[in-house]
């Protein structure tokens, strides 16, 4: 608990019992000492034995040391839960004997009859007291109906979902949509209120003429836009393709990229880095670290998170000019934009994340682009899996990066490969495994970070339009 600073120190008042339900405390630096105090009593002589003397006391103090972090127990009790069984006279029956296997038991012992005994999975979410202001009704927007539910008792949302009114389509659709939906019009047209707004679509709409396919982490990096904005600009230029060699991409209305071979260098590859003992590194060696882990899960009361800013409607409206905090290190021209590595795969550098998304006109090197182009001018039939490539372009692709950075990992931390061998020619051939597990994804040092709401990209991008 000690060594992360984010969790807090359990309590129990029954530690042999595993139902028991801890006390938490929080951490708190401080600046205090540390004493050990002796009391010392001497009895004083008697003269008389019917006179009695207080004893002499005595109090010795020396500083041990000093403390820097305190752990102070500032919430309630929350609730405990015994394994108890109600009788039908009253009686209170106890099941810690049968419910627990303290030894190791024989087969009798899990087939005996017993009470139901199913303890919560969760108790209390907030361990502090807070004020309940209650709120009157909501008042709700004309024309809002109450969200649909399949039964009688469940709870509903608490609000209706706010539609970004995107367009989603799959590979196997009959037409590709020519036009944003009136409601995505209206409500671009409602937000871009300043000049700035109207320079974003404008660069926006230089970018889709020049290139008709576009992700969205390669739109950040080119032009400086508000995210919640863009959540809002970009299904008023272009559809969002779900499946097929397109997917989680961003297509230009009325451009159907199954009817144009040129579209092929927009195709989206999946790539993750691999690891593992056959190609010399484990995932704790890797420089590109994970974003997250399910080690370090905690519930939500464990764990202190940032306040992020928040973003009013005068936010919105204002535009990148005024909005967001003062001082900022970024000037407004690129406060939103990422860095290049961001989509574009280069040799010689690491990927920022362990899964990424790249288009294939984005892959910088020349051995990946003969690859790719290994059939121009004779594409014949675009395919759901590998669209205008060459069956397994996306395997070879894959092989040749992996072992691209491999050796760049070698570079920088040579004792990691210190028992493995090489080849004459100085590169190995490994038995490459498509489809490794997939990771999450580390967040780049910006002023600006990409989504983390899922471990999925596509799947994040996807509830942000829907």
């Amino acid at each position: 608990v000690y060594v992360d600073p984010a969790k807090r120190l359990e309590l129990y008042f029954r530690p042999k019992d595993p139902y028991c339900h801890p006390v938490c405390a929080n951490r708190f630096p401080t600046s205090t000492m540390l004493l050990r105090v002796k009391r010392r009593t001497k009895k004083k002589q008697q003269l008389d034995s019917e006179e009695h003397t207080q004893p002499e006391v005595q109090f010795e103090m020396e500083i041990v040391g000093t403390v820097t972090t305190v752990y102070k127990f500032q919430g309630m009790s929350d609730f405990q839960y015994l394994a108890m069984h109600s009788g039908p006279d009253g009686k209170q029956t106890s099941m810690y004997d049968k419910v627990l296997m303290l030894k190791p038991e024989k087969e009798e012992f899990f087939h005996r009859e017993l009470p139901l005994y199913i303890p919560p999975p969760i108790f209390s979410r907030l361990d502090t007291p807070v004020d309940y202001f209650y709120r009157p009704d909501i008042q709700h927007r004309e024309g809002y109906s109450n969200p649909q539910v399949s039964g009688e008792n469940l709870i509903g949302l608490s609000r209706a979902r706010r539609p970004h009114n995107a367009i989603f389509v799959n590979f196997d659709d009959e037409e590709m949509p020519t036009k944003p939906l009136d409601a995505a019009v209206q409500t671009w047209k409602k937000v871009c209120t300043n000049t700035v707004d109207k320079k974003v679509e404008e660069e926006l709409r230089k970018l889709f003429e020049a290139r008709p396919i576009w992700s969205r982490n390669a739109v950040k990096a080119n032009i400086s836009v508000h995210p919640d904005k863009l959540k809002l600009l970009l299904p008023y230029l272009a559809y969002y393709m779900l499946t097929g060699p397109w997917r989680s991409l961003w297509v230009r209305f009325g451009y159907d990229p199954r009817k144009h071979p040129e579209a092929k260098i927009y195709q989206v590859l999946d790539f993750r880095i691999r690891y593992g003992m056959k190609y010399g590194y484990a995932s704790n060696d890797m420089p590109v670290k994970a974003k997250r882990s399910t080690y370090n899960y905690s519930l939500p009361i464990t764990v202190k998170k940032q306040v992020s800013h928040t973003v009013s409607v005068h936010d919105l409206k204002q535009g990148l000019g005024t909005s967001g905090a003062s001082g900022t290190k970024k000037p407004a021209s690129s406060r939103y934009k990422l860095k290049e590595s961001i989509y574009i795969f280069r040799e010689g550098a690491l990927p920022p994340y362990r899964q990424m998304f790249y288009q294939l006109c984005d892959l910088n090197v020349e051995s990946l682009q003969k690859i790719i182009h290994r059939n121009d001018g004779t594409e014949l039939e675009c395919t759901e899996r590998d669209g205008w490539c060459l069956p397994k372009t996306s395997d070879d692709l894959r092989d040749t990066m992996s072992l691209m950075i491999k050796q760049i990992i070698r570079s920088t931390r040579p004792a990691l490969f210190s028992n493995t061998t090489s080849s004459e020619n100085g590169k190995e051939q490994l038995a490459y495994e498509s489809g490794e597990e997939e990771d999450d994804e580390e967040e780049e040092e910006e002023d600006f970070k990409p989504s983390d709401g899922s471990e999925n990209e596509m799947e994040t991008e996807i509830l942000d339009y829907v």
